[in-house]
């Protein structure tokens, strides 16, 4: 992620995400978000899925970065403030150059450029707090040269050359430093994480606007666009409203420090990684589903609509196992449940599609606080994590 602090500008570390930070984070939302014209563009296609997984990856490694170094750090100084902005430039760069990244080569190159810049920034930015940073550089920038280098070249190199920066940067935390040496602030880390969520949720719901563009507003139009709120209101509830923020943020209090970054890894970068993904995903089976709402659809498309819901839950159960909350067998049965609905688009239509996705997952959360799956965590040991 980035090298662990040395303890450097400890009085100014952060206990509530600043205004600043949730800026930065609408940028980098709308960035991912991006990636379902990635895997919708042509309908859906399993190598525009590829893609969106090559450069999410990439992306989401960059965003850890800057999540540490805030917070470590709040940054309220004028040349802090103007480098972040300066950062938010370059993953609105990144944002629109990713439709045509691995098509057209001036925006793949542009996508390079653009991590590169982001890269820079969050160097400077890291320097302010902790010189170790110049020990991860080599492999954030390495990664930069790659993605400007699979811009140039395109074809299927691009493939490779994007997926060797993306096998770089999952290494990194294993060959740098010891994880142990990162301080973690839990209630300013578990609130921008769970910012993320809620505006790529909030994003999520822009692409049904989005997919019904152009088209008549029709009774069907109008069904589909409230069925597809329903869904993403109640992914909202599997995440927010069993209060997973406060478990998690009690999960690092009674965890040792030496154990925080390994907590902080599994939780938050693992498990949001199907959650994040589940979001743009299922984005993007919504925004071909309003294009034609009174029909039916291609399995592919239909197949991005469920999958997105069954990614989001198993993101969402690893995300629990982490922090300590007891399995809950509805979650995973849901999950299971509507990655088999897929072909209820290609037979009865996508509104029925997303209708039964949402009554399945509804039924999941009911069940599950009614037998009080979810209400008790299981205590992790100090200094220990779940494994």
């Amino acid at each position: 992620m980035t090298s662990p602090p040395d303890g450097s500008g400890q009085d100014r570390a952060p206990r509530r995400v600043s205004t600043l930070e949730l800026f930065f984070d609408l940028v980098f939302v709308f960035t991912i978000t991006q990636l379902t014209s990635l895997i919708a563009s042509d309908g859906v296609t399993p190598a525009g899925a590829l893609r969106a997984l090559l450069v999410f990856g990439v992306l989401w490694w960059i965003y850890g970065g800057y999540v540490w170094l805030t917070n470590t750090r709040t940054p309220s100084s004028t040349p802090e403030r103007i480098l972040l902005l300066l950062g938010m430039a370059g993953f609105l760069v990144i944002g629109m150059a990713i439709p045509d990244a691995f098509s057209r080569r001036a925006d793949g190159i542009a996508i390079g450029l653009g991590y590169l810049l982001v890269v820079a920034v969050h160097a400077g930015l890291y320097l302010r707090v902790n010189r170790n940073i110049v020990r991860v550089l080599p492999v954030n920038g390495g990664a930069a040269v790659l993605v400007i280098v699979a811009g140039i070249t395109g074809g299927a190199a691009a493939y490779w050359l994007w997926a060797t920066a993306l096998a770089l940067l999952v290494a990194a935390p294993y060959l740098l430093a010891p994880q142990a040496r990162f301080r973690i602030g839990p209630a300013h880390f578990v609130e921008r994480h769970s910012s993320v969520i809620i505006i790529a949720l909030g994003e999520s719901v822009a692409d049904i606007g989005l997919g019904a563009a152009g088209h008549p507003l029709t009774a069907a139009a109008i069904v589909s666009a409230v069925l597809g709120l329903a869904l993403a209101a109640l992914l909202w509830w599997a995440y927010f409203g069993v209060s997973d923020d406060e478990e998690a943020e009690a999960a690092f209090n009674r965890t040792g420090e030496a154990g925080r970054s390994q907590l902080a890894l599994t939780a938050y970068f693992y498990s949001y990684i199907p959650m994040l993904l589940g979001i743009v995903v299922l984005a993007a089976g919504i925004k071909v589903a309003m294009r034609h709402p009174a029909s039916t659809l291609p399995y592919l498309p239909c197949l991005a609509l469920a999958s997105g819901v069954a990614l989001y839950l198993a993101g969402d159960l690893m995300f629990r196992r982490a922090i300590g909350r007891p399995f809950s067998r509805y979650r995973a049965a849901a999950a299971l449940g509507c990655l088999a609905l897929w072909f209820t688009g290609v037979t009865a239509g996508s509104a029925a599609e997303i209708a039964l996705l949402a009554l399945v997952l509804a039924a999941a959360l009911a069940l599950e606080q009614r037998t009080g799956d979810s209400q008790t965590a299981r205590p992790a040991a100090p200094g220990s994590v779940e494994p």
